[in-house]
């Protein structure tokens, strides 16, 4: 049966790149549409995410599917080859409830760490540090958060193992340092060192350099302000 599977995503997006790892994961091919989201959102991303009008979006022989975590679980549903949820009922739960909370709760609170100022970056970080060490005792002895293998959870928590260290060296802050939290930086090295992620992960460099952009765009704002 042909399929039509196509992938509206943006190259520095934590969201759109989990959609990609799961994909190779299950050893999918698809279309890759790389959009311009801050200036020149396409005729297809309106068309298909109308509301938000945001990555990633999925479609799957012309019907969209939206919302990183959503799309995970409807790749993994569809493709059955290499399962990236348990099997197991309740360890399934467990995964959603680790994703949701990393989605909810670390990553505004990692990205309000490193790009707000003033006391609102102290009660950031202090909050960073605190849910960071609830993930640290989560691994509990684990390769990856998934087990032996990445999985669900790794997949989401991408944005702890890869991005966060771009924006602490775009900001100048350390947030999630070795010192702090070795069992977490551990599992980030180990995650980034996947060969199935790293070879699809965004460059560091360019990532750097457009986390600095933003930093510099709102230390502006705020100076302008005041």
């Amino acid at each position: 049966m042909g399929e039509e599977l196509k992938l509206l995503g943006a190259w520095g997006s934590p969201f759109s790149w989990r959609v990609v790892i799961a994909l190779k994961v299950k050893g999918v091919q698809y279309e890759y549409s790389e959009e311009d989201i801050f200036h020149n959102k396409s005729a297809s991303l309106l068309k298909y995410n109308p509301v938000h009008k945001k990555v990633p979006v999925l479609v799957h022989n012309g019907k969209p599917i939206l919302e990183s975590q959503v799309i995970l679980e409807y790749i993994d549903e569809t493709w059955k080859d290499n399962p990236i949820l348990p099997r197991d009922p309740y360890e399934r739960a467990m995964a959603r409830f680790r994703a949701k909370f990393l989605d909810e709760k670390c990553v505004l609170a990692l990205w309000k760490s490193c790009m707000s100022l003033g006391p609102e970056r102290e009660k950031a970080c202090e909050e960073a540090h605190e849910l960071l060490g609830t993930l640290e005792g989560e691994l509990n002895g684990k390769k990856f958060f998934g087990g032996e293998t990445i999985g669900f959870v790794d997949i989401v928590a991408s944005f702890v193992g890869h991005w966060v260290g771009a924006l602490q060296e775009a900001a100048g802050v350390d947030v999630l340092t070795e010192d702090k939290f070795p069992v977490l930086c551990k599992w980030a090295e180990e995650f980034r060192s996947c060969p199935i992620v790293k070879e699809n992960l965004p460059p560091r460099d360019k990532m750097v350099a457009f986390f600095k952009a933003q930093r510099e765009m709102i230390t502006s704002f705020y100076k302008n302000k005041a």
